[in-house]
C-alpha cells in the first residue's frame, strides 16, 4: 500500500522504490518506459514534468494523469541534422500511437540551435544528457527516467525531496525569473497545494 509521505526525507532507494510505484500507476508513462527498448537507443530518458506531476497527482488525490499536458521523450544524438530528429520524433509518436498525450521528443545535443530564438538568448551546447537535465527550470522536474537492465534508472541532479513534498524551487543554470513565474503560476493553478519558492 503506496502512502503520500513515504518518500519524504528517505534514503535515496527507497525513494527510488517510491517513485518508480507510483509511475506505474500511470499507464502512459509505464508503456513508454516499458517499450522504449523497442527504439534500439540507450542514451534517453522520460522526464520532466510528466514525472513530477504524476507524483504531484498522488500526493494531491488527483487522477494520476491529470494536468499532464506532453510527455517529455530526450535524447543524445551529435547528428545535429533536424531532419534525423524529425525522423526519431516519427519512430516515438508510431511507437506510441495509442497514446493520447502528446510526446515532445527532442535531441538534447541540437537545443542550442533553436534556443535563442525560442527563449531569447543564447546557450552553450550540451555535452551530454544529463547535462541538459541539470539546467531544467525546476529542482523537482530536473529528472529524467529509463528502464535500464530490468530496473528503472533516475537521474534526479538535485535529488528527489523536493519531488516527493511538493516544491517547486527554482534551478536557476539556465532559466529567467520570468520563465520561472510563468510555471509557477501554471502549475500552482492546476495543483494549489504545492509550496513555491519564490525566484
Amino acid at each position: 500500500m503506496l502512502h503520500k509521505f513515504d518518500g519524504l526525507n528517505k534514503d535515496i532507494s527507497t525513494q527510488i522504490n517510491m517513485l518508480e510505484n507510483i509511475i506505474m500507476l500511470n499507464s502512459n508513462l509505464k508503456k513508454i518506459l516499458i517499450k522504449s527498448k523497442e527504439l534500439n537507443i540507450t542514451d534517453y530518458y522520460i522526464g520532466a514534468g510528466c514525472i513530477a506531476q504524476t507524483v504531484w497527482n498522488f500526493l494531491s488525490d488527483n487522477p494520476i494523469d491529470y494536468g499532464i499536458s506532453d510527455i517529455d521523450f530526450v535524447y543524445f544524438d551529435l547528428n545535429l541534422e533536424e531532419s534525423t530528429e524529425n525522423l526519431m520524433a516519427q519512430r516515438v509518436n508510431t511507437l506510441f500511437s495509442d497514446i493520447k498525450i502528446p510526446i515532445d521528443v527532442k535531441n538534447e545535443a541540437r537545443v542550442h540551435l533553436w534556443y535563442e530564438n525560442h527563449f531569447g538568448y543564447k546557450i552553450e551546447p550540451y555535452n551530454s544528457l544529463e547535462e541538459s537535465i541539470n539546467s531544467w527550470p525546476t529542482t523537482a522536474t530536473s529528472i529524467g527516467l529509463r528502464i535500464e537492465e530490468d530496473r528503472l534508472k533516475v537521474y534526479a541532479p538535485f535529488g528527489l525531496n523536493d519531488l516527493f513534498g511538493g516544491i517547486v524551487r527554482a534551478n536557476k543554470v539556465q532559466i529567467t525569473e520570468e520563465i520561472y513565474n510563468n510555471k509557477v503560476n501554471k502549475w500552482h493553478n492546476k495543483w494549489p497545494n504545492l509550496t513555491i519558492i519564490p525566484w
